[in-house]
């Protein structure tokens, strides 16, 4: 359903403003979404979500990353249920955290040890400690407008942060060798890490695949410097390959953070590393009152057993590939300049000629309109419970909501939702 004024949707917002930060705060605030979007959701299943006034959506976010098995999939959070009744949260570990431990490294080929936590920021924040720790440098190389979490030394809005916390960190162009040989040599001998996104998934720009020699590159800068490599796979990690998408190209990082999707939806993140990386990790003091929590691990263990079986992998590019070959031909049939990017399983859609996305915010507003929930400017996700009938539904909506953009794109207002 909509947003109205009398719906459910609106009082809780109301009632939110009172008690929370901006309503809602965060990635999953939708004051810079198209108005008509619900920002309450009551439950979700599979490939579907509901909002709190009943209507039901294709989830193409997939809560932004975690759902890679789809909502409720019942062998995980029977596992994760079942852990949580004998013990979670406990004064030490369970032994689910050598295994779970086991089964990652065994799963990455640059991992020879894990250390878990909660949020990507976590994971990322604690590989550029360990990276500063073992060289005893300070300087990380960073590509342009790449997200790694909301620390102080990354977060995109820098209000509450000092110049200090942000210091030490030269920026360069993502895929760009000589950009990035660039950044080494102003670092000079205080180069620590360089840390990048294995795939540029840079909010309203195109995404942009890796080139094995840029990511070759990476690796040869730091192996000369005597510095260390580290990818931030959590939004990437296990929907592209079963392994490192920089090992698989032929660099691989020292240290790799990891997120989302390793639990299905449950709270859990990874720090990886090779034996280079160790003394760092080791060295460093991280923790958190939740970090060794077993029933995560447990859900965490059902996941990876999927992941080292690899089905999965195909159906998610089976039905990624479908959705983006189908929405092509409908735009095309409707004359409509529709640019698709990145891995098909985390599509990022977007128009040609439409710079405040005035064209995308109508068109996934109609899209809205007819059960399917995308985004206008931030990449999505495929999921293993979506099957061709979501696809189906999705294309014979888009067909719909293309000819709606076509009778009204020259008269759409200025987008001031992005203002």
């Amino acid at each position: 359903m909509l947003n109205k004024a009398n719906s459910q949707d609106a009082v809780w917002r109301q009632r939110a403003k009172a008690v929370v930060p901006n309503g809602v705060y965060g990635h999953l605030s939708t004051r810079m979404l198209p108005e008509a979007y619900p920002q309450f959701f009551a439950r979700a299943e599979g490939a579907m979500i509901w909002d709190v006034d009943g209507g039901g959506y294709i989830d193409y976010m997939c809560a932004f990353g975690p759902n890679l098995f789809g909502y409720g999939d019942r062998e995980i959070d029977d596992a994760y249920i079942a852990q949580l009744r004998i013990g979670d949260t406990l004064t030490g570990p369970t032994p689910l955290l050598v295994e779970l431990a086991e089964a990652m490294v065994a799963q990455v080929s640059h991992a020879e040890w894990a250390l878990f936590c909660k949020n990507g920021t976590d994971a990322t924040t604690a590989a550029v400690m360990a990276a500063r720790a073992v060289t005893g440098r300070a300087t990380i190389l960073r590509a342009r407008g790449s997200y790694h979490g909301t620390a102080p030394w990354c977060t995109p809005r820098p209000a509450g942060t000092t110049e200090a916390d942000r210091g030490h960190q030269v920026w360069f162009d993502y895929n760009d060798v000589e950009s990035l040989r660039a950044a080494a040599a102003q670092a000079g001998g205080d180069l620590a890490a360089i840390i990048a996104t294995p795939v540029n998934q840079n909010t309203f720009l195109d995404q942009e695949m890796p080139s094995a020699e840029y990511a070759q590159a990476a690796r040869a800068i730091c192996d000369a410097a005597g510095a260390l490599l580290i990818t931030d796979e959590v939004r990437s990690g296990f929907r592209v390959v079963r392994d490192g998408i920089w090992d698989v190209l032929g660099a691989p990082p020292d240290l790799s953070a990891w997120g989302k999707a390793i639990a299905n939806g449950h709270c859990l993140s990874a720090v990886m590393g090779n034996a280079k990386a160790r003394p760092g990790i080791e060295e460093i003091f991280v923790t958190g009152s939740y970090w060794f929590a077993a029933a995560s691990m447990a859900a965490s263990l059902v996941v990876m057993d999927r992941i080292k079986d690899g089905a999965y992998l195909d159906r998610i590019n089976d039905i990624g590939g479908k959705l983006r070959t189908g929405l092509d031909e409908v735009a095309a049939r409707h004359g409509v300049g529709f640019n698709q990017t990145g891995p098909v399983t985390m599509p990022l859609m977007r128009f040609t000629e439409d710079p405040d996305f005035r064209a995308g915010f109508f068109w996934c507003t109609e899209m809205l309109k007819q059960g399917v929930y995308l985004h206008p400017w931030h990449n999505m996700f495929i999921n293993t419970a979506m099957g061709d009938e979501h696809v189906e539904t999705t294309l014979k909506a888009a067909d719909k909501a293309f000819a709606a953009l076509n009778r009204v794109r020259a008269s759409l207002p200025p987008n001031e939702r992005l203002g």
